[in-house]
């Protein structure tokens, strides 16, 4: 398992969602990295998920 940083930000810049999470893989961490936008219903706006080490696995503006 690693570690995942899932945030969000509204058009202001203002921090929305920044949540930690484990996943099994990168693959299993963007699958669950999406499921939280959606849940959230923050899909739409600009958001990153990145592992431990800083590695971009998601990204939209």
């Amino acid at each position: 398992m690693a570690d995942y940083f899932l945030t969000a930000f509204d058009p202001s810049g203002k921090t929305l969602i920044n949540e930690r999470f484990d996943a099994e893989n990168e693959e299993a961490a963007k699958m669950h990295g999406e499921d939280l936008l959606k849940e959230k219903e923050l899909h739409s706006h600009t958001h990153r998920l990145v592992n431990a080490a800083g590695k971009l696995i998601l990204f939209h503006r």
